[in-house]
């Protein structure tokens, strides 16, 4: 490498104005017809140009090999059937043919798997940037073309881009898109799932059928079946029925022929809630604590509450005093305890005395409310071991409890039973020390006799039950057997958890799931990690019995971690839809998406690597028809064809290459310059002394 450079003595206009002076001089020479004009006008420019400095920069040249860029897609669909494969194989080949070329070095880059897909335009910019422009001839990504970062794509590249796809062109897949589904849904009112099934690819014929059967379960019960169109966007009614997660599967048959069925199911978790906590709380006897209920249940903003008490009872109903003369309200009894008693989430009865406001129908239609999902609370005083008790109404066979008619005047402490410690109402309330717990003393309760299948959760003097849960039907019943829970919000002898314990009865009634105490949860942490949490009121729980999206079924074991809680550390081997089952308990878990994103479209093309594919001069090409011949080829010529021997695919050789030395020598020495200047002015005088003969 030769050029020439200049290192002037003076500043450049100073020496131009020297070159100009020399042109102004020779120029009125030749107007004065003066012989020697030219050689003066040189000598003025010779000596300019001496004092520009030129002189001759000469380099030493290495060549620079050619880069090429192969990119290895070994994302989860390349595993699919025959694609891993065909990736090895034209890996090995171009690998060879580019070791094969002259002058070319390799630049292997592999793509795997990540949380949002397929990297691949990621990766490819990455390595271009990595690489100076002059020496990239050429980039070949085998991959299925499914990337799923297109926003990352280059702009433009030096080299032309080669997409060799894997899979066939028979390939075809039928996947379920969820286009649109709900975060929230209020408990018993519909949510719309917006969905369409669609068939990618090469369908065969006997797979075009117009629709399809879609399977729809919710928390994995109750499946139902549907047929759906083909190709088209519908939309999916579906019922919150409880508070929490609710987990909507929706799943589609396998097809004959499809590449995957990954992609064939979906989860959708909608958190039930309810729009208001509907609450009837009917106050009789009164007492020191009649507003410790209503004074808990108002706090809540998200209760709806509807209080009456009893200040007028049947005995006084017929005295002198003129009906439009009370300022009290007549009592709806009808319209609550016939009409509108399904619009309440729970029914509190407050040292409740039976005096013949309530014909028994109305206690009948109670019942019925509780067995058919409803929920009620007693909170008994001595009215409980009476004439006047509730368990001599129609409403008496579905109490936990029956009264012996005796009432204990003592003071006591409640206590924590077995049950109560693993039963989620009371788990906790006793602090480090369940057994002597720091509460103070209550100071009546009324015997009662536990029935059935209740739980007593807590017990008092002479270690009668305090507090009795129980299930009737699709309902619950919780019994407090005193009323004396208003010491504690007081602070008698320093009171005790009160607030916290009538919340969690309250909400136990109405079916709150943290509050379960037969329940399976799973606490996703950190990606794919898990921690499986089973609340019993058994001794012992597991092993867990988790369904793996791909059908294979493990055992987890789960170990105590309290009464009546077992718990378990897991992690999942891969995103995906997972079941779990610990007796009758089931519960459906999705990490991640039901079908990742891999697997969201499986059929091999290449739409968004297209455009940069043709801006650069490269081309697409199947796999299947073979891995294609490497060429070198001239810029500005074709980058791929059709050859004797099959497709080809060509790199552009660069001819790189870098300066190793530099040695920079004067054009001409400063005699030179002067023996120069000097033999044009002499060339000159002579020429002006010349005379010619007359």
């Amino acid at each position: 490498m030769t050029q020439l450079r200049f290192d002037p003595a003076l500043p450049w206009w100073a020496i131009g104005m020297l070159a100009a002076l020399a042109v102004l001089v020779a120029a009125f020479a030749l107007w004065r017809g003066m012989r020697g004009w030219a050689w003066r006008g040189l000598a003025g420019l010779a000596a300019a140009l001496a004092l520009a400095g030129p002189a001759l920069e000469l380099g030493t040249r290495a060549a620079l090999s050619d880069i090429v860029i192969l990119l290895d897609d070994r994302s989860a669909s390349q595993a699919l059937p025959g694609r891993a494969a065909q990736v090895d194989q034209a890996v090995d080949d171009l690998s060879a043919g580019i070791a094969a070329l002259p002058g070319t070095d390799l630049r292997r880059v592999t793509v795997g798997d990540s949380d949002d897909g397929t990297a691949l335009a990621t990766a490819l910019s990455r390595a271009i940037a990595a690489e100076p422009d002059a020496r990239l001839a050429g980039v070949i990504a085998v991959t299925d073309g499914r990337l799923h970062d297109p926003q990352m794509l280059p702009q433009g590249m030096a080299a032309p881009l080669h997409v060799l796809l894997t899979g066939q062109p028979q390939d075809w897949d039928r996947r379920l898109v969820i286009e649109e589904a709900p975060a929230f849904g209020l408990i018993g009112e519909e949510v719309t799932i917006r969905l369409r099934v669609e068939d990618q690819g090469l369908v065969p014929e006997a797979s075009r059928t117009g629709s399809v059967t879609l399977r729809l379960s919710v928390d994995g019960e109750d499946e139902q079946t549907v047929a759906v169109p083909l190709n088209t966007s519908l939309s999916l009614p579906v019922t919150p029925g409880h508070a929490g997660q609710n987990v909507v599967q929706i799943a589609l048959d396998d097809a004959p022929g499809e590449l995957t069925d990954r992609n064939n199911a979906a989860a959708i978790s909608i958190n039930g809630v309810r729009d208001r906590l509907r609450v009837l709380l009917v106050s009789g006897e009164p007492h020191a604590g009649e507003r410790t209920w209503r004074n808990l249940l108002k706090s809540d903003a998200a209760v709806d509450l509807i209080h009456f008490t009893i200040l007028r009872p049947p005995e006084i109903m017929f005295d002198d005093v003129p009906v439009d003369e009370l300022s009290l309200i007549a009592f709806p009894t009808r319209e609550l305890f016939l009409e509108r008693i399904d619009d309440f989430d729970l029914i509190i009865f407050d040292r409740y005395s039976v005096r013949g406001i309530l014909p028994p129908e109305y206690y009948m239609n109670i019942a019925r409310y509780v067995e058919d999902g409803g929920a009620i609370l007693v909170s008994a005083g001595p009215e409980m071991a009476s004439v006047e008790s509730l368990n001599l109404s129609p409403l008496g066979p579905i109490l936990p409890a029956r009264p012996t008619g005796r009432v204990i005047d003592q003071p006591f402490t409640p206590r924590l039973t077995d049950e109560g410690r693993r039963h989620p109402v009371t788990a906790g309330l006793g602090g480090p020390d369940p057994d002597a717990p720091d509460w103070g003393r209550w100071l009546r309760l009324s015997e009662v006799t536990p029935t059935g299948d209740a739980q007593v959760a807590m017990t008092g003097a002479e270690d009668k039950p305090l507090l009795i849960l129980d299930r009737v039907g699709e309902g619950r019943v919780a019994l407090l057997t005193s009323d004396q829970v208003w010491l504690w919000g007081r602070g008698f002898e320093g009171g005790g958890p009160q607030l916290e314990l009538l919340r969690r009865i309250a909400h136990w009634s109405m079916k709150e799931p943290e509050l379960e105490e037969e329940a399976l949860l799973a606490d996703v942490r950190d990606g794919l990690a898990v921690r499986f949490t089973r609340r019993t009121m058994q001794d012992s729980a597991g092993p867990l019995q988790v369904t793996a999206p791909d059908g294979s079924i493990s055992q987890v074991p789960l170990a105590a971690d309290g009464p009546g809680r077992f718990v378990a550390d897991w992690t999942a081997p891969e995103p995906g839809l997972y079941r779990l089952a610990d007796g009758d308990m089931r519960r459906v878990l999705a990490l991640g998406p039901a079908a990742p994103r891999e697997f969201e479209e499986t059929v091999a093309d290449a739409p968004l690597l297209t455009p940069l594919v043709e801006a650069s001069g490269g081309s697409v090409q199947r796999l299947s028809d073979g891995v294609p011949d490497l060429r070198q080829t001239r810029a500005g010529r074709a980058a791929s064809g059709d050859g004797l021997g099959g497709p080809w695919i060509g790199v552009t050789p660069r001819d790189a290459a870098t300066v190793t030395g530099l040695d920079r020598r004067p054009l001409l020495p400063g005699w030179g310059w002067l023996a120069l200047i000097a033999g044009l002015i002499l060339t000159g005088w002579l020429a002006e002394g010349r005379r010619r003969p007359a």
